[in-house]
């Protein structure tokens, strides 16, 4: 079962308004400082695991874009600044309680599929860690979302470009993304919520990670 509260708050960022917002959107670091902007400051190092921290941008052609933040704090919006966007938080925890096996849901993920290398590796550094793409990417997402607690019927992949950015110790950051969207059957509710809430795979703290569920229709 869920031991905390869980809140999805999206985010529309008014890019026309706001210098601030149109900078975040250039950088996934930048992005990731606003992101913990919303919780408060005393949290210590660990400050992204304690909130439960995980986001997402989603550009979209009809919908336009949008910054979706879950987490096991309440945000606070008035933590933005001025004219930086549209906000809107709604609380999961009921969805994530209703999950049982058999039960059918759409998700989506946008993960950082990788796989690390051996350390008798002769395709690259001992223990380096490579990104996948096309099919292995695929293969990655079925692995996970076995032991997520998911059946996967369908699964449709689009890659987007790199989460990028450069951290305050000038070291450059850089994570492939691919977006996993589908249908699925619940197996395991709690590994399932497990994963929900904790996220799934490499770089959650800029922007990969976050996995959403809606009801099947």
């Amino acid at each position: 079962m869920i031991e905390n509260r869980v809140w999805l708050t999206q985010i529309v960022p008014h890019t026309g308004l706001s210098a601030e917002a149109t900078r975040d959107l250039r950088s996934a670091v930048n992005l990731h400082k606003r992101v913990m902007s919303l919780f408060p400051d005393d949290l210590g190092e660990r400050a992204r695991q304690q909130t439960g921290a995980l986001f997402r941008f989603e550009e979209d052609a009809t919908r336009g874009s949008r910054l979706l933040v879950q987490s096991v704090v309440t945000p606070d919006p008035t933590r933005l600044p001025a004219r930086y966007g549209a906000v809107r938080s709604t609380e999961i925890t009921p969805l994530l309680q209703r999950l049982r096996p058999g039960v059918r849901v759409n998700y989506r993920l946008t993960g950082n599929a990788t796989r690390t290398l051996s350390r008798d590796t002769t395709a690259g550094r001992p223990n380096q860690v490579i990104p996948l793409h096309g099919a292995d990417a695929e293969e990655w997402w079925l692995r996970r979302a076995a032991s997520a607690g998911l059946d996967i019927h369908k699964i449709h992949t689009t890659e987007l470009d790199d989460a990028a950015g450069n951290r305050h110790d000038k070291q450059r950051i850089r994570h492939a993304r691919t977006r996993f969207d589908g249908t699925a059957t619940v197996t395991d509710p709690d590994a399932l919520r497990t994963c929900v809430t904790t996220g799934i795979g490499r770089g959650k703290s800029y922007g990969c990670g976050l996995l959403s569920l809606a009801p099947a229709r």
